[in-house]
């Protein structure tokens, strides 16, 4: 019996459901596939480390002194943080009442005396009122059963997220104890014929984005702490908190700088009033970081490491931000480091296939 060959139309159906299969079966699986994502990242920015104590030790003693360093490091950060945050947030409480007395006598009075509308005014007592039956409307607080079964819920969502944290690490060490085995069945896996180009792309890739992370990391704590420095010499009570934040969300290029500014402007406002030399320092120190971050900070750590312009920077965060929402804004500048170097290499090997010469040859005919 001869084998009739398949039909093409049916062929490319039988891979597009496939693929669509394959997609949704990935999207039902996405709470258990995130742990080994955050794992393998996590593997990918310590293995440089290890692989420099592992000349010297043996493997898995160098995965445990990694990270009994990062933890070190960690708790001693903490144990000097916490304190210091918890002063910070209990400042940033006291000024609740603040608050409402600028909202009652600056706001409130402002609408009166230009515009029809008629604010309420706002005391302690009732704005606690207020919230309070803000959350029995918003999540049906209304006996102590369903306050219960809501203080179940949420202690079991935190327990699953306490078993992530605690399968991370462990997740992270097996992707490094067998990172150098794992990338040589890679290697064998690529076909002969373009296995040096792929390596080299991959190679280039990397080096491009271990740079930029680095740099981007020292970065944030260098921002960070020239923030906060000069918000803490200008007298802002909260100048410290406020530093960290901006510092942290710099990662998003001028999203730590609106937070933070923001931030910083209403505490001013809220800590000394309409004086304008507290704002002027306030707005100097920001202009003095973003001067700091544009013209040393990223020249000097990260260059031309993503090699895009600025236009590209901002459409690409936004890119981002459309597409996967925070986590898009965070990962869209690593991201585009790496399509910034495929790009390069594709439109190298566009220019050299028979198509663009033979447009070239074309044009150099015409010009005779």
């Amino acid at each position: 019996m001869i084998n009739q060959p398949i039909d093409p139309f049916f062929r490319r159906l039988f891979i597009v459901v496939g693929l669509v299969v394959a997609i949704y079966l990935l999207y039902l699986m996405l709470p258990v596939i995130m742990p080994f994502v955050v794992a393998f990242v996590l593997a990918y920015l310590f293995n440089p480390l290890v692989r420099r104590l592992s000349k010297y030790l043996k493997r898995w003693v160098a995965i445990i002194i990694v990270y009994s360093t990062i933890t070190f490091g960690m708790a001693l950060l903490l144990w000097w943080l916490v304190p210091t945050l918890w002063y910070q947030l209990q400042a940033a409480w006291e000024y609740l009442p603040k608050v409402l007395n600028w909202y009652n006598q600056v706001v409130r009075e402002w609408f009166v005396a230009n515009t029809p509308m008629r604010l309420p005014r706002l005391e302690s007592k009732e704005f606690s009122d207020t919230l309070l039956d803000y959350m029995q409307t918003n999540y049906k607080f209304s006996d102590a059963s369903t306050l219960m079964s809501q203080v179940i819920a949420s202690s079991m969502i935190f327990i699953n997220n306490a078993g992530l944290i605690v399968l991370v690490p462990i997740l992270t060490f097996y992707f490094l104890f067998n990172w150098d085995k794992r990338l040589h069945t890679w290697k064998m896996a690529l076909p002969a014929s373009h296995c040096e180009r792929i390596i080299h792309i991959a190679q280039e890739c990397d080096r491009a984005l271990m740079a930029f992370i680095k740099g981007q990391l020292l970065v944030m704590v260098l921002l960070g702490a020239i923030y906060a420095v000069q918000l803490q010499l200008i007298g802002l009570e909260l100048g410290l908190i406020i530093g960290m934040v901006a510092g942290i969300a710099s990662f998003v290029p001028y999203l730590g700088f609106g937070i933070g500014f923001i931030a910083a402007i209403i505490a001013c406002l809220f800590q000394f009033g309409l004086d304008w030399t507290y704002l002027a320092l306030v707005v100097g120190a920001f202009l003095v970081g973003q001067a700091a971050e544009g013209y040393i900070l990223q020249p000097l750590l990260l260059g031309d490491k993503i090699g895009l312009s600025p236009l590209w920077v901002i459409f690409a965060v936004l890119a981002g931000a459309s597409l996967l929402g925070f986590v898009g804004m965070l990962i869209a500048l690593p991201v585009s480091a790496v399509l910034n170097v495929l790009f390069r290499h594709l439109y190298a090997y566009y220019r050299s296939t028979d198509f663009y010469r033979g447009r070239k040859q074309l044009v150099l005919f015409k010009k005779e």
